[in-house]
């Protein structure tokens, strides 16, 4: 079955903070629910901890700079990894993920370069 990634874009907070603890409770209880097709998937942290890494061409220098690549209302703050049999069953699990309820979350496929 096909891979999907479901990004969570999100409020720009640290979810391991205990004043998030309630709202961290929605997201433990989708990840009991959708437990059979969840094959990874991680919390980050603020993008105030992000490196940003750039190359100036292949084998050029490497540049780095504190923080996100572009600022926004809503950041990337985790992800799953979701097998499901195809795109409509990745939305419609996608949209029980708690940032959906007050962000969004992105759902692509993965490409499977083999093994």
């Amino acid at each position: 079955m096909p891979l999907y990634a479901a990004l969570t874009y999100t409020r720009d907070v640290d979810w391991t903070q205990p004043e998030y603890a309630e709202e961290m409770k929605d997201y433990n209880e989708f990840g009991e629910a959708a437990a059979a097709v969840i094959k990874g998937g991680k919390a980050l942290y603020p993008t105030a901890t992000a490196t940003t890494v750039r190359v100036t061409g292949k084998g050029g220098d490497v540049i780095t700079s504190d923080g996100p690549y572009a600022e926004t209302k809503e950041a990337l703050t985790g992800f799953y990894l979701l097998e499901c049999a195809d795109l409509d069953e990745a939305v419609t699990l996608a949209a029980r993920i708690p940032a959906a309820w007050d962000g969004a979350v992105e759902v692509r496929p993965v490409i499977d370069f083999g093994s």
